[in-house]
């Protein structure tokens, strides 16, 4: 277990996964079910990163047409169907978790990662858009930005818990960060494992939004 009970905010990212419109609202494409309902606690946390200007890491779901994901007749465990279509609504944050100021980093597209990373030192927030469940594998900067970011410890929160959630949490853990899961700002897809036996012979920790809060103080 991480064992923490004083966060260093100097190290320490706050990772919010796909909490868009289409996983978070009930008319979306790839409703979550109840995910709505994480909204209040949701919006704590983005006030919470706000008011101890603690890094927000934002990964988006930005798929074209032809992303293996994607299928008209997906099975619900490596395919499904169309959501969070590059430049539709389904794609954009909701209201909770909407960066402010962001820096994007695209997985479609060549970037000028020096001068992306330049612009981070000027903000608190980067979104990293993503056509794969993890977020390692569908963009090809993620490692370069965490690697800058250099955390020692990442608090995890988003949609959904047995899919991208956890594939950001492996990810993190083998990449050497303490990872830390928000348990009341987290919802999983039905009928797939739930990672969280996995997880905790991982030594991953599950805390509570109050918890997080106690931490950061």
């Amino acid at each position: 277990m991480v064992n923490i009970s004083r966060l260093n905010l100097q190290n320490t990212l706050f990772w919010n996964v796909d909490t868009q419109v289409d996983f978070m609202e009930p008319g979306g494409k790839l409703y979550v079910q109840d995910a709505e309902k994480l909204k209040p606690v949701l919006k704590k946390i983005t006030k919470l990163a706000e008011e101890k200007s603690v890094f927000v890491v934002n990964t988006a779901d930005y798929h074209h047409d032809g992303s293996a994901e994607l299928s008209q007749n997906p099975d619900f465990k490596s395919t499904f169907p169309p959501h969070c279509m590059a430049e539709s609504p389904g794609a954009a944050y909701i209201p909770e978790t909407n960066p402010a100021n962001p820096v994007i980093i695209n997985w479609d597209r060549g970037q000028d990662i020096d001068g992306l990373i330049e612009k981070i030192q000027n903000t608190k927030e980067v979104i990293i858009r993503k056509d794969a469940f993890d977020v390692f594998a569908g963009n090809p900067y993620t490692d370069i930005i965490l690697q800058r970011l250099n955390p020692e410890t990442v608090v995890v929160y988003g949609v959904t818990t047995n899919v991208c959630v956890n594939d950001a949490v492996v990810g993190l853990l083998k990449r050497g960060k303490n990872v830390l899961v928000v348990s009341d700002a987290i919802k999983e897809l039905p009928n797939l494992p739930l990672p969280f036996e996995k997880w905790g012979k991982l030594g991953i920790d599950l805390i509570t939004f109050s918890e997080l809060k106690a931490m950061i103080g």
